[in-house]
């Protein structure tokens, strides 16, 4: 009878990781789009004129449930405001929030998460946090000035990050924007095969 048990223990544990696995793409495929209705709108889009013509859809690579990592989530208990460059001259007032500590294939990364001096007294963003990271892929598959995830201030220690929510910093697509650079404490050295692509060689390829 134990055996009974346990089986249908496994089963419904298979069931709520799959459902899990389902919310997630799903919240993928909607990131993506709303990232394509975006970028059509002459309004939003930070695409050069010239290009918006001809744009149809971003380039990434395929969704990957191995780049959506379990992470610890451990806020910093002295919170320093630091100056983190752009790719112009000016830069930017950023304060270490957090470190999210993970694995991907058994391999042990960390990363920063910063909040935004502006944003800090915004209600709307007051739980924002900011992760641009560098990896392996850039100026290959992705663009060479790394990418940003958006993240939120979770209410537990254990939280996923989703490389697949990575995208381009608007600099990608228009020389005119300042953009943040990933401070070096956040290069990964691995490929994240997740996320967007770099949007030059999408562009080449067509």
């Amino acid at each position: 009878m134990k055996y009974i048990f346990v089986f249908i223990a496994c089963l419904v544990c298979n069931v709520a990781i799959a459902q899990e696995d389902n919310l997630a793409i799903q919240k993928i495929k909607e990131h993506r789009e709303n990232l394509r209705l975006e970028f059509l709108d002459p309004e939003e889009s930070p695409l050069e004129e010239k290009d918006l013509k001809k744009f149809t859809d971003l380039d990434y690579f395929p969704i990957g449930l191995k780049y959506r990592v379990k992470v610890k989530f451990k806020e910093h208990s002295a919170k320093k405001f630091f100056k983190m460059k752009t790719t112009t001259e000016r830069s930017l007032e950023y304060v270490r929030f957090a470190e999210l500590t993970f694995e991907i294939e058994g391999q042990k990364y960390s990363l920063q998460a910063y909040q935004n001096e502006g944003l800090l007294l915004n209600p709307e963003f007051s739980d924002y946090l900011f992760i641009p990271f560098n990896d392996d892929t850039n100026g290959l598959e992705s663009y060479g000035g790394g990418r940003y995830i958006d993240f939120s201030i979770p209410d537990s220690e254990e939280v996923f990050l989703d490389f697949n929510l990575a995208y381009n910093p608007s600099c990608c697509y228009n020389g005119k924007f300042s953009c943040p650079i990933p401070p070096q404490e956040n290069y990964l050295p691995i490929q994240i095969k997740a996320g967007a692509k770099d949007y030059s060689k999408g562009k080449k390829k067509k």
